[in-house]
Formats: C-alpha cells, sequence, structure tokens
C-alpha cells in the first residue's frame, strides 16, 4: 500500500545479498531483483539503488579475507571492488533495458547544504534521462572519521535529498522482531512502527554479519532520519526473489511511519 503511492523510492541493497556465504555472486537474485525494478518503472516510479558490495567484490577477486583489512588497506580493495560491483549491475541490468549511473558519496556531501542541492540536482537530472543512479559510499577516500560506516545510514540521507517517498532496507530478515527470531520461536514481527521509543532501541541490538558492517541499530538510525524527513521506510527480507514484489503483495516486514509530511 505505501510503496504503491510513493513516486520515488531508494532501495538499499546490503552486500550479504549480492554474495553469498561461499563467496559466490547471487546472480540469480540479481537477476530476479532486476524484474522488480523493471515493473517500478513501468509504474513511471523514480528509483536510486544504494548498494553495499565494492569491499566483498574486491575481497573476492583478490581472494582474501574482509575480516583482517585494515581501513588504508580496504580502499584500495573497495577500489577495485566497486568497477566489479558496477560490472555486475551493469550487466544484469542490460538485459532488462535498465539504463543506469554510478554516483559515489561521502558524509561531507549530504551534510553540506550546497553539495547536498548538488546531489539532488544529479539525482533529478539522472530521472529526466531515464537513467537509475547506483549509489555507493565513496570508500576509497572516506577515513574512519568521515565514514557512514553503514549504507543504512547512508540510504537515509538519499531519501532526505532525493525527497523520496520510501525507503526500502533489503535485509536478511522480515523486519523488526520483538526478540530474536534466530533464538525465540515466539518473536514476532512488528509490523508498523510509529514512534521510536527505548523500547524499539533496545529491540534493535546489533547483528552483524560477514560481509555487513550494520545491524538493527543502525537501520533504526535510519528510520529516525526518514521519519524526520517525511519519507516512510520499511525493513524487509531482501534474500527472498522478487523482494519488492513480496512487499507490495505479502507486506510481511516493517514500516516506519513519518512524524512529518514531506
Amino acid at each position: 500500500m505505501y510503496l504503491e503511492d510513493s513516486k520515488i523510492v531508494v532501495i538499499k541493497i546490503g552486500s550479504s545479498l549480492l554474495i553469498d556465504d561461499n563467496k559466490k555472486i547471487r546472480k540469480k537474485w540479481l537477476s530476479e531483483f532486476a524484474k522488480d525494478i523493471q515493473e517500478l518503472i513501468k509504474q513511471n516510479k523514480k528509483i536510486i539503488i544504494v548498494s553495499s558490495g565494492a569491499i566483498a567484490m574486491g575481497c573476492k577477486k583478490l581472494n582474501i579475507n574482509k575480516k583482517n583489512l585494515k581501513i588504508d588497506k580496504s580502499q584500495a580493495v573497495a577500489s577495485i571492488g566497486q568497477i566489479e560491483l558496477m560490472n555486475l549491475f551493469s550487466e544484469t541490468f542490460a538485459k532488462f533495458k535498465i539504463n543506469i549511473s554510478q554516483i559515489l558519496l561521502t558524509l561531507e556531501d549530504t551534510e553540506q547544504r550546497r553539495r547536498a542541492l548538488n546531489a539532488k540536482r544529479t539525482f533529478d537530472n539522472l530521472f529526466a534521462l531515464g537513467f537509475i543512479p547506483i549509489v555507493n559510499e565513496n570508500d576509497t577516500t572516506a577515513t574512519s572519521e568521515i565514514k557512514y560506516g553503514d549504507n543504512d545510514r547512508l540510504a537515509s540521507r538519499v531519501a532526505q535529498i532525493s525527497g523520496a517517498d520510501s525507503l526500502v532496507l533489503l535485509s536478511d530478515v522480515n523486519g523488526l522482531f520483538t526478540q530474536n527470531p534466530k533464538i525465540y520461536k515466539n518473536a514476532k514481527l512488528i509490523k508498523e512502527i510509529k514512534n521510536i521509543d527505548k523500547d524499539i532501541e533496545k529491540i534493535a541490538t546489533k547483528s552483524i554479519g560477514e560481509y555487513g558492517t550494520g545491524g538493527m541499530k543502525t537501520k533504526i538510525d535510519a528510520a529516525k532520519i526518514c521519519q524526520l524527513s517525511g519519507c516512510k521506510m520499511v525493513i524487509a527480507n531482501g534474500l527472498l526473489n522478487r523482494p519488492i514484489k513480496k512487499i507490495i503483495e505479502e507486506n510481511n516486514c516493517t514500516w516506519f511511519l513519518p512524524k512529518v509530511s514531506k
């Protein structure tokens, strides 16, 4: 219901959706995801994709483990992996006649008004040209002090700058549960959240996969940014094929509703 009404949609993909635990690229999943994007384009929606995965793709190419990387080395690995990442999108999306472009942002690009407006203008021009921007953090220049550190917050800033109606965070879980569903059988999915209170904060304990840097806490931080910029946000399971279609048809996910209008 919320996605159908949205004109501008930002979709964030974590690296664990692109690369599985055996370091294999999930090409079938990306093809199915491209079908979702094609469907949204047909409905005249403007799409921005925020994708992690440059470092994971770089590690795969170099056959090294991400866990032992120091920040200066990881910047070089990101620079190698970013090309691999964009090639993967380019090859997959071309089959569905979807045009893509690349935008690399740092924290300062979204925090300083002049640069944020500049980024917004670029998004608008790309929409007018019929291209989908694929955004990632500029890992090659960002130091630990000026990093987002995770793409959940980056995605929420991109949603804020672009005036998006909805932000979709594709995760490896269905949404926010009353407790950890991997441990507790009786955990219940919270379908809708209007107010992020202490109880919600408490539930959002950190969960970190091998490739991802964020857990549920960064998603809650992202939701707060969205709530204050009039943007709806959803946490949904991205591991399924056609994840966007599943959100629209089954709505088995967690929606955060904005506190202000756009």
